[in-house]
This record gives structure tokens, C-alpha cells and sequence, in this order.
């Protein structure tokens, strides 16, 4: 019987985790990249280039290195929180070690991904592609689309009275690069999410002043936690998962919020939104109440109108400028998906983040299309592990009625605890959502017998950070490193740091054993809770 033939549509982390996942479970993809190179997002380029994403020079990533592929852990010494350079380095690597790079047709753009007249016996897919001016056609039994979330930029000028006859420079944030051009430039930035934040710090190096505009506020958070260690291998525990359902979401909202004003008073700041901390994605920045403190960039609210050379606060005040920078996030779409609801309804209703529910043939899986409060890299994966399942057939869908039920759930649950956001609408809780798929394909680590017969482990995995090797261990795609992944996380984690040798070798971060021991009787009743629930 001959392979199914996989189309991948992006060669970014998204795409290159599919391809390999496709590799992995005996399929035959081949991935159709735009530009001339692999990594999407994370690739810089001097220019921007319209319909491909576009990060600035200085551009680091706000998760760390042990959230990434479950089965390719980053080189030890490479840092907690990488540059964009250090991510390609890491991305070429993997794409060496897994043989990824004869699978990718690059300067290779799909124009059009439309059902067979077949398509409801067979599930394959007419794809047109475009290369060096030609177009080509092929038939594929299967479709992933990993074009991600930051190709079209959102520019709501009309929200913006004046902004038209204002005589300086605007642009949006996909097209800022670099600070030096702006240099001795009276600049606000527009937007406090996590761009926004970076641009407004990066800039007041070089700015006589940068303004930085924010309607609603934003609760500020940063990379580097407790003990000096990454944030996300201190709050992304199953310890504190299991403390999370125990505790109403008021009591969590207070605990983080007077967390995060103990580092600097957000209302004082002029920080304070009125959302809640759960209630709206926070934004990253370890620099941004140093730069607030020290006058370099100043927080104003929202702009009510732009007049020719400045800008007119809902508060009446008026600032001179010289340029604006819209920090107002993307919107995404699929323009070459034919128009047609049982493809992709008018509500993008998708299972899972994954599968269109309407498709007579479930062939179609959007990969990487959600945000996650967490890494991108291992959520992507794990839905690209399970739909190449789904496509052999492994693994089956519920009914056409159970996957809408699930979505319209879904929705409600995002409508009662989110902002009504476009940027919430996508958003998932890392390990919620992780089990969540795990569980789909029976990877979700099973604790009770961990403990029972790997009870070293067992502890690792439910006091330490929930990073994606878990789900290595057992079920389909297992890799034999998981388990050594797993026990040496910390050292992967603490090396890079220890770049000064000291005399006295007291590992930091770790769990005290006593408050192990004390938990190992609640991991007993909890872990069962889990399982069931």
C-alpha cells in the first residue's frame, strides 16, 4: 500500500515538527515554504517582506529552552532564553539530525488547496503551488497548515482620528528592525503587548523620549522567577496544576497579582489594568519598570486623536512627536483554502485548535493555531503527533456533533473567564491543553504507575517543570531519552548559568526533600483525581 502523501504548509517550528512527526509515523510529507530558508518567525531578515513574518534584530524568545521539541532538547550550555540566532542554530540542527531538508520545497507558494470531486470517498486534496513563476499541481491525502499567526499585521488606523494628516513617521511594529534610525526621535509606542513593550525599552536607549500608549493596562511579568530560575519551569508544574483546581480563581488572580506588584506597585506605575491576571494574556518584560523608574519611557493612555506633530491623550494631555509605532498585534487567514464552510466555517471553528469539524474526511489539520500560555514548539508538535494519527486512521474523531459540541463549550468557557479579545480567543493553558491532546493519542504520563514502579521519576515529573519530554514516555512515538531528558532537566536548566565556578555546590530551585515526602501522600489521592477528571 503506498504512503500517504502529506502536504506541510509553512517551514517554520510549527512546519518542521510536522514534517518530522510525519517521518515518524511512516508518511510522506513534502513542506512548501515561501521564502529560501526554514524557521518562519524566527528567521531575521533586514526587510520585512510582505505575507511572511518579520521579528526585530534583537528579537528573544519568552519561553525557555527545555519547552521545546519533546524528543530534541537543546545543548546544555545554550541559554535559558534564546536570541533569534540561537534559535535558527538550534532549528538547523534539528532539521540535520531528522533528515528534514530533502522533504522542503523552498520559494514555493501554495496558491490553492481545494477538495477533490472525490474528496468525500477518498479525503485527498488538489494543491497549486507557485515556483519561479510557474504553477504547479499535485494531490495530497493530507493537509497541515503551519503558516502561524504573525503574517498580517493589524493596522486599525481608524481608530486613530488624525493619524492621516500627522506629518512624521508610522509604521507597524512587524516592520521596526532596529533602534538606530531613531535615535535623538520623540516616539510613542502604541500597544503593551509583548512587542510593544520590547520596542518601548529597546528604543529609549537611543530616543530623547519614548511614550508608550496602553488603552486597558497590562499585568507585567517576567522571564526570570524565583531563585533567579526560567518562570515557566517554576509555575508549570503538575504540583501546582493539582494546588490550581483546588483553589478558586480569585485566590490565584490575588496570589499572582500581589506577586507581581511586589516587584513594582502596577497602579503606581500607571500599570494597573482592570482585568484580572487570568483574565488577559500578561506581557513579558524584565526591563520595562527599570526603564518606567528611570524616566526613559513614560506610560500614557490611550490616544484619543493625532494632530501634525503630536498626539492627544484621552486625559487631555498633548505630547510632540516625531514617530508612532503601532504595536497592535496581527490578524491571520488562509487565503489559499477555498471558500467553503465545511473547509473552515465564518467562526474558524476548528476541534482542538486542530480539526475542522464539518469535513467529511478529517485530512485537514492547523497546526500552531492557538496561543497557548506557554511554548508554541511542544503544543505544535503534539497536535502534529496526533493528526498524522488521524490521517492513517489510528485514531478517530467523535461525530460531527460531539466535535461542535466541544468547540461551542469551549467558547463559552473563553467567553466567561477571557476579555472579549480576538487574542484570547485562541488561548490555551499549557499543560491543560497538552494532556489534553496527550490523551487524544495515549501519551499523557500516567503518574500512578510511575510511582509505583519509577517512583524517581514519578516525583520529577509531578514537582518539576511539565516540559514535553513527559509525553515521550510511553505510547506511540516514545523516545528512549525521555526519561534521562527528564531527570537532567535541572542541570540543563542551571549550567549555562555557571559560568563562574564556585566552591561551595548548593543546587538552587530544587524542592526540599521533606516538602517531597509531605506531598507523596497527596500525590497518591490527587494523581487519581487527575486521571479520572
Amino acid at each position: 500500500m503506498p504512503r500517504k502523501r502529506i502536504a506541510v504548509i509553512g517551514a517554520g517550528v510549527s512546519g518542521l515538527g510536522a514534517i518530522k512527526t510525519c517521518l515518524e509515523e511512516g508518511l510522506e510529507p513534502t513542506c512548501f515554504e515561501g521564502s529560501d530558508d526554514i524557521g518562519g518567525l524566527w528567521r531575521y531578515k533586514e526587510k520585512a517582506e510582505s505575507g511572511r513574518p518579520s521579528i526585530y534584530e534583537s528579537a528573544t524568545s519568552n519561553t525557555s529552552k527545555e519547552m521545546t521539541y519533546s524528543d530534541y532538547p537543546f545543548p546544555d550550555h545554550f541559554p535559558n532564553y534564546l536570541h533569534n540566532s540561537r534559535i535558527m542554530e538550534y532549528l538547523r540542527m534539528y532539521v540535520q539530525h531528522f533528515h528534514l531538508l530533502k522533504h522542503i520545497r523552498f520559494l514555493s507558494k501554495v496558491r490553492s488547496v481545494r477538495k477533490r470531486s472525490d474528496f468525500s470517498c477518498t479525503g485527498q486534496w488538489d494543491v497549486i503551488i507557485e515556483a519561479a513563476g510557474k504553477q504547479e499541481s499535485y494531490v495530497f491525502d493530507g493537509i497541515m497548515v503551519c503558516t502561524g499567526l504573525y503574517t498580517d499585521p493589524f493596522l486599525p488606523l481608524q481608530n486613530f482620528p488624525g493619524i492621516k494628516r500627522f506629518k512624521g513617521q508610522y509604521i507597524h511594529s512587524w516592520e521596526y528592525k532596529s533602534p538606530e534610525r531613531f535615535r535623538g526621535k520623540k516616539i510613542i509606542v502604541v500597544g503593551i503587548g509583548n512587542s510593544g513593550a520590547d520596542l518601548a525599552v529597546e528604543l529609549s536607549h537611543v530616543a530623547s523620549q519614548v511614550f508608550l500608549s496602553t488603552r486597558r493596562g497590562a499585568w507585567i511579568w517576567n522571564r526570570v522567577w524565583d531563585y533567579g530560575m526560567p518562570v515557566d519551569t517554576i509555575l508549570f508544574t503538575r504540583f501546582k496544576a493539582v494546588l490550581n483546581k483546588c483553589c478558586p480563581t480569585f485566590l490565584i488572580n490575588r496570589w499572582i497579582e500581589n506577586k507581581l506588584n511586589a516587584r513594582f506597585n502596577h497602579d503606581v506605575y500607571g500599570l494597573l489594568p482592570q482585568h484580572r491576571f487570568l483574565s488577559h494574556q500578561a506581557t513579558f518584560s524584565d526591563d520595562l519598570p527599570n526603564h518606567i523608574i528611570s524616566g526613559r519611557v513614560l506610560i500614557k493612555p490611550n490616544v484619543r486623536e493625532f494632530t501634525e506633530t503630536s498626539a492627544i491623550f484621552e486625559d487631555g494631555t498633548e505630547e510632540d512627536l516625531d514617530v508612532v509605532i503601532f504595536a497592535t498585534g496581527y490578524t491571520f487567514s488562509f487565503p489559499f483554502l477555498e471558500n467553503n464552510p465545511t473547509v473552515l466555517d465564518s467562526q474558524r471553528s476548528m476541534f482542538k485548535f486542530v480539526f475542522p469539524p464539518q469535513l467529511e474526511k478529517p485530512t485537514l489539520a492547523f497546526i500552531g493555531i492557538l496561543q497557548p500560555a506557554g511554548a508554541t514548539i511542544p503544543t505544535s508538535e503534539l497536535q502534529s503527533r496526533w493528526a498524522v494519527r488521524v490521517f492513517k486512521g489510528l485514531n478517530k474523531l467523535p461525530s460531527v456533533r460531539g466535535m461542535m459540541d466541544d468547540i461551542r463549550k469551549k467558547r463559552k468557557k473563553i467567553e466567561k473567564e477571557f476579555l472579549a479579545n480576538p487574542r484570547d480567543t485562541l488561548r490555551v493553558q499549557y499543560m491543560d491543553y497538552m494532556d489534553e491532546v496527550a490523551s487524544e493519542i495515549g501519551v499523557k504520563p500516567n503518574l500512578l504507575s510511575l510511582f509505583l514502579g519509577d517512583p524517581k521519576l514519578a516525583m520529577e515529573i509531578f514537582f518539576g517543570p511539565c516540559t514535553p519530554y513527559q509525553y515521550r514516555l510511553r505510547g506511540p512515538g516514545t523516545w528512549a531519552g525521555a526519561r534521562r531528558a527528564i531527570l537532567t532537566q535541572r542541570e540543563q536548566i542551571i549550567k549555562p548559568l555557571r559560568t563562574r565556578t564556585l566552591t561551595r555546590d548548593q543546587p538552587p530551585f530544587s524542592v526540599p526533600f521533606w516538602l517531597r515526602s509531605a506531598c507523596a501522600a497527596l500525590l497518591f489521592v490527587l494523581v487519581s483525581v487527575i486521571i479520572k477528571g
